[in-house]
């Protein structure tokens, strides 16, 4: 079967290897013709994004690359990036990289042309209508992981530096026009950030897939997207030049993404604080919370996972699942505890009221408050 195809859900994907030489006519198609490719510090200078940038060049398109952007970015990289935009006259952003590369560029795209600050458009209640809709230039994103699945999402991520408390910026045209999904570019991941990314896909499927919402579309994408990451996760994690691994974990990846429309829950609502107290992996921090939110949420998810488990080749029900996970962390060289990715006892009670600020969040089946986020903390501690 050949793993190349071109989507329209939830927007405009270009999948399969060799791709990203389409490039060029990517950004025609989105009215591009002076592009800022935006990335992060360690993308900036290796040969996939050299090689990109000799495409962009070779295309008449210019050769601009903003990488000022930090593992979780904030709202001091967003202000370079929007400087660096406006300098070069630029008209269109091709966010590119993992997560947090798509992030920002998703982002500066967004504030070039508003006026207010950035959490004025905070997704709380319809804050994204204070945005001029018509200032928003076009997005072509191409990933470089499979995990975080932001370029078929409509929102970013922005850690404030102040607060150390991460927000989740939402507009409809923050959804990139293109998106250019190529396995080639993930074949150079080394072996712990292929671990992480993918569990974080795996993570949006969990929480979707767990979510007491009526999606039922949503449900379907995340338990074919749980598949796909049993099936080729240790595939890829094992054989980083395997191409039909690197795929299907890219399918999984943006999968997870539209799946979790559905809703996130309680993994999430911790790893964004921990993020940004202590700046963790996400996909890992995702990974390391998920057995005890599996715990906590057991009584009102355990009947649908009865059922998923063995679509997903496991046997025991629920509980077979939770044993999966933490043998399935533990396989990829995943933690497992918070405390080894530097999280301290002392700082829960800032985490606790980071999370539970978190609009993001409000798909866990347990409903989350200050007492069961505080015990999940300790769990996973």
């Amino acid at each position: 079967m050949s793993l190349t195809g071109n989507w329209s859900y939830p927007t405009a994907i270009k999948f399969g290897a060799g791709r990203i030489s389409e490039l060029p006519a990517a950004c025609a198609q989105a009215g591009i013709k002076r592009p800022l490719l935006v990335t992060d510090k360690g993308l900036a200078g290796l040969p996939v994004t050299q090689a990109t940038l000799d495409i962009i060049e070779a295309a008449g398109l210019g050769r601009a690359m903003f990488s000022e952007v930090d593992p979780n970015p904030n709202e001091i990289n967003l202000a370079a990036g929007v400087a660096a935009y406006k300098a070069g006259g630029h008209d269109g952003v091709i966010a590119f990289g993992g997560g947090s590369g798509l992030d920002l560029g998703k982002m500066v795209a967004f504030m070039a042309g508003q006026t207010r600050p950035v959490w004025d458009y905070e997704d709380v209640d319809d804050w994204w209508t204070r945005a001029n809709s018509d200032a928003i230039a076009p997005i072509i994103a191409v990933p470089t992981t499979a995990g975080t699945g932001s370029e078929v999402g409509r929102a970013s991520v922005i850690t404030n530096s102040v607060t150390h408390v991460k927000k989740i910026i939402f507009h409809p045209k923050v959804l990139p026009s293109v998106v250019i999904c190529d396995p080639e570019l993930t074949v150079g991941m080394p072996k712990f950030i292929t671990a992480g990314t993918g569990l974080d896909a795996f993570a949006h499927c969990v929480e979707a897939f767990s979510s007491p919402h009526y999606h039922p579309m949503s449900a379907g994408i995340a338990l074919e997207g749980m598949r796909l990451v049993i099936d080729y996760l240790p595939r890829a994690y094992g054989d980083g030049t395997d191409l039909e691994a690197r795929a299907q974990m890219m399918s999984a990846a943006a999968m997870g993404a539209t799946a979790f429309q559905k809703g996130l829950g309680a993994i999430h609502a911790m790893s964004h604080p921990i993020g940004a107290y202590f700046n963790t992996h996400h996909g890992t921090t995702n990974a390391v919370c998920m057995p005890a939110v599996l715990d906590l949420n057991a009584d009102v998810i355990a009947e649908r996972f009865d059922r998923a488990a063995g679509y997903l080749g496991i046997s025991g029900g629920f509980d077979g699942f939770r044993t999966f996970v933490q043998e399935f962390n533990d396989s990829l060289g995943i933690p497992r505890h918070l405390a080894d990715l530097g999280v301290t006892a002392e700082a829960i009670p800032d985490l606790v009221a980071g999370a539970i600020i978190d609009p993001s969040c409000g798909g866990n089946p347990v409903p989350l408050t200050e007492t069961n986020l505080t015990a999940l903390f300790h769990a996973a501690l």
